[in-house]
């Protein structure tokens, strides 16, 4: 489904990324951990537009995505939920929602993916005509998740939806996704410095550092990597 060959992206001409390439298959759930500065968040903003990679190549779905404007991926099936989660704070939780069903299938599958949205959260249904700014930390970022999947995505990536958040309420995110990914299919790319949980849910693996893929795999071949092991799992 989306495949990213070779890319090498920077800030004022200051690589980050170094030759990076991952590919993800339709129905796949990866994770991408690695330290921080390792270039992850860098990766998610190159697949969604906002950066511009200065060589490689990505397509989606067999379609050239360097030559589709940023504001074109969410129609295309990718759904980026960023880094400290960005709720319209003045909205409510059913506008937020809303706003994510902007795309031509969030708009046709809204009815039927509202149910689901809050099925799988029910707290945006308890909370549906609070402002979103006035949530919790954890419910916010339930939030942002919902309002990802509103627009009806193909590939739904995550970066860092654990930060910050108290282990408990991290771990109900994990297992949403996981029930969301088993009931739907949704192919999910996922950036997570809990090494272990995002392992653990994943299919395949990459360890990105200093802006390089050092290692990947299956989820049982990282977890046994004694690189792994020692430098993120603290055995």
């Amino acid at each position: 489904m989306l495949q990213v060959e070779n890319i090498s992206v920077g800030y004022s001409d200051l690589p980050v990324l170094k030759g990076v390439s991952i590919n993800v298959a339709k129905g796949e759930f990866v994770s991408i951990v690695g330290p921080n500065g390792a270039g992850k968040t860098t990766l998610f903003k190159t697949i969604s537009g906002i950066l511009t990679p200065m060589s490689g190549s990505i397509t989606f779905e067999g379609v050239d995505l360097l030559s589709i404007p940023p504001a074109r991926r969410p129609h295309l099936g990718i759904a980026h939920i960023p880094e400290g989660r960005q709720v319209f704070p003045s909205l409510t939780v059913m506008d937020n929602l809303e706003m994510g069903a902007y795309t031509e299938a969030g708009r046709r599958d809204w009815t039927r993916n509202l149910d689901r949205i809050l099925t799988w959260l029910p707290v945006l249904a308890e909370r549906r005509n609070q402002l979103a700014g006035t949530l919790s930390g954890g419910e916010q970022q339930m939030l942002a998740i919902g309002r990802g999947l509103a627009s009806s995505p193909k590939l739904l990536m995550l970066d860092e939806p654990s930060m910050g958040l108290a282990p408990s309420i991290a771990d109900f995110i994990f297992d949403t996704l996981m029930e969301i990914r088993r009931e739907s299919g949704l192919t999910i790319l996922l950036v997570e410095q809990r090494v272990a949980e995002a392992l653990e849910s994943a299919d395949r693996g990459y360890v990105l550092e200093a802006g390089r893929v050092v290692l990947h795999g299956t989820n049982e071949t990282l977890r046994a990597d004694d690189r792994v092991r020692q430098a993120y799992l603290g055995m």
